[in-house]
């Protein structure tokens, strides 16, 4: 192995233990007063999530991208996600979509957020 592959080697390691710690962070709440619950999340989401959202976002379907985040990233207190892959037709159908909306930009708005924050201090 030469010095450089240890070097590139090295530098995937740390990615991968920043992400990683990134995703073992404390999970942050929003209290969603219309549904009488709290909805829990991360600061980060991996690239396969971010990449279905905004898929469906280049593709015009904003409101299925809405939908995408809160199923993808709503999580319960355990960090177990809230909603199962089926629910997606009935978030889009049967819901308040100013809830939807308002759910889905504190998801999706979580690292940029918390960069805020950090940034005051």
């Amino acid at each position: 192995m030469t010095d450089t592959d240890k070097k590139d080697k090295t530098i995937k390691a740390k990615a991968l233990a920043h992400f990683k710690a990134k995703l073992a962070d404390n999970l942050f709440s929003y209290k969603v007063e219309e549904w009488d619950c709290d909805i829990h999340y991360r600061a980060t989401a991996n690239m396969a999530t971010e990449a279905k959202i905004m898929n469906l976002t280049q593709m015009g379907k904003t409101a299925e991208a809405l939908v995408e985040s809160i199923v993808l990233k709503a999580l319960d207190e355990d960090g177990k996600r809230i909603f199962k892959e089926s629910d997606r037709i009935e978030l889009l159908n049967e819901t308040d979509p100013n809830v939807l909306i308002r759910v889905a930009g504190v998801l999706n708005n979580a690292n940029s957020e918390s960069i805020e924050a950090i940034e005051k201090n």
